[in-house]
């Protein structure tokens, strides 16, 4: 494991949408550069750097042209190799966007793999031996489109056929176990993009829908399983330093698989997944509110709480239940902590932003508890600084994850400080309403939220109790409470989302000061106090 992971805290970048530095209204590879300082003195260590490979666009780059190519809007592999280079120059870890499972329909391999005549790609992706796909085969497959027989799987969208790594239990002819040569060689050639990566400086990488590789897999992701193992094996013999970070969501099959890290998004019942109940419960009411066009606009559901139902934890008028989160969290981190890391997110490009159900008090609280929870955190561009979710027409297959991709908001100025170009030229509009959403409004500013998450990782950083492999030990926690208390090490978090005042006895006499607080609170005696809408690190 390697030894940086332990002080790491993560800055998700949607390059589109970061910096763009030639006024064409898009993000660029120069403009996460020049921002580096910002990033490190936010109190973030690593990058992750969404899909910034050559591609046609369709699912926002998770549609690969070329793995080995940097897309053009972007700049070039030179680009990218100085920002390897600037960022460890700061001690800053870069890792990339990995898209395993699928290619675009315009990558070269698709193309050979679609000729008549049988080459070495041939079996690069799946193909069936049907013109038609039979009832009840399951799976989205296209035909008619190219002069070979037969029709090709897809994972997503029309445009990303499938790559082969074989299927556990093949049921066809035309399907393959995944210890073939046609399975392997898939699996060898997305090493090889991994290595030309790693070579060049690149740290590691964040995996796309990791658990799906192989198609008819077990519940316990055996075949896939054995393909993450293998390439976990490349890394700890040639690549000891550099890390794979999980898009799974079940830590117990991820990090047993061979990732470092798997994130902590939805993860957990079906009727209730633990991780939105404490700041996105209104996912599981989807019948009261609508993510797409005419959704609200991120502002909104804060004033007009009414208009749908959500029991998010961290709402100050919330009726939830702590224990929806912590006790099947606690269960995942014990069977998980000698294994590897989870990693918690503010949000990502995927989610609606955070900013969307909760006022900035409560985001203050919900960041106090992601920043020192066990594990590697996540911060996604913006969710520093509260920027909304806007209601917005999908833009390359984003749908309603498009209101969460808008331009970083740095000043106050022309498209809030993120691109010099024409206002109609942007990748997406701007919040109209997101001035006091910037950098620059909120720098310097004692009760902002952006200096309430430098504080919070400054102390992270400060303190080895908050470091990834520390203990966690929940110290009070109860239905229908909501008060949450857990040691870390030798440091104790308290955290009171609610309206009231409340207290709690720990199993000690002990007094101490608080290190970092937004809030009111005091550890006395053994008893812990918070005032309302409060958190404090002791």
């Amino acid at each position: 494991m390697p030894a940086w992971l332990k002080d790491a805290v993560f800055y998700e970048i949607y390059p589109q949408s970061f910096y763009d530095t030639n006024k064409d209204g898009i993000g660029d590879i120069e403009g996460i550069i020049r921002k580096l300082d910002y990033i490190k003195g936010l109190g973030c260590n690593a990058l992750w750097i969404n899909p910034c490979f050559d591609s046609p666009f369709k699912d926002a780059g998770y549609d690969v042209r070329d793995y080995k190519k940097v897309a053009p809007r972007y700049g070039t592999n030179d680009d990218l190799v100085r920002l390897f280079k600037t960022a460890h120059e700061k001690g800053i870890k870069v890792l990339l966007d990995l898209v395993p499972g699928h290619t675009s329909e315009e990558h070269e391999w698709f193309k050979k793999s679609c000729e008549e005549e049988r080459n070495e790609y041939s079996d690069r992706y799946i193909w069936s031996d049907f013109c038609f796909a039979p009832a009840g085969i399951g799976n989205p497959y296209i035909g008619g489109e190219s002069k070979r027989n037969g029709t090709y799987l897809l994972n997503f969208f029309k445009c990303q056929p499938a790559l082969n790594y074989g299927w556990l239990k093949p049921q066809f002819p035309w399907q393959c176990t995944i210890d073939a040569p046609a399975a392997i060689a898939t699996r060898e050639a997305m090493k090889d993009v991994m290595r030309f990566w790693m070579d060049q400086g690149c740290d590691g990488f964040r995996v796309d829908m990791a658990a799906s590789l192989v198609k008819n897999d077990d519940e316990k992701k055996t075949g896939t399983s054995k393909i993450w193992k293998n390439v976990r094996e490349m890394f700890d013999k040639d690549y000891p330093e550099c890390v794979l970070v999980s898009e799974w969501s079940n830590p117990e099959l991820s990090l047993a698989a061979g990732f470092h890290c798997d994130f902590m998004l939805n993860e957990g019942g079906p009727q209730k997944p633990m991780y939105s109940t404490l700041v996105r419960d209104y996912q599981n009411h989807a019948d009261h509110i609508v993510l797409s066009d005419g959704c609200f606009n991120g502002k909104v559901p804060v004033s007009q709480r009414p208009y749908y139902e959500d029991h998010s934890y961290f709402r100050m008028d919330s009726d939830s239940n702590i224990m929806d989160f912590i006790t099947p969290f606690t269960e995942r981190y014990e069977k998980t902590k000698d294994l590897g890391y989870i990693s918690p997110l503010t949000c990502n490009h995927d989610t609606v932003r955070p900013a969307f159900g909760l006022s900035e008090q409560e985001l203050k609280l919900y960041y106090a508890l992601l920043f020192t929870l066990p594990g590697v955190p996540f911060l996604y561009y913006g969710d520093e600084v509260g920027m909304h979710y806007q209601s917005l027409h999908t833009k390359e297959g984003g749908y309603f994850r498009t209101g969460s991709r808008t331009p970083m908001q740095w000043t106050e100025g022309k498209n809030l400080g993120f691109s010099d170009a024409d206002a109609d030229a942007l990748y997406l509009p701007v919040d109209p309403d997101g001035a006091e959403q910037t950098v620059q409004a909120q720098e310097g500013k004692k009760d902002s939220l952006l200096e309430a998450v430098r504080g919070m990782l400054a102390a992270r950083h400060q303190y080895d109790g908050f470091k990834a492999d520390a203990p966690f030990k929940v110290l009070h926690a109860a239905p229908k409470d909501p008060l949450l208390i857990y040691s870390r090490g030798d440091r104790i978090v308290a955290i009171n989302p609610s309206s009231k005042t409340v207290e709690a006895k720990l199993d000690s006499t002990e007094s101490r000061k608080a290190i970092w607080s937004v809030g009111q609170g005091t550890l006395e005696n053994g008893v812990v106090t918070l005032a309302p809408q409060t958190a404090v690190f002791f």
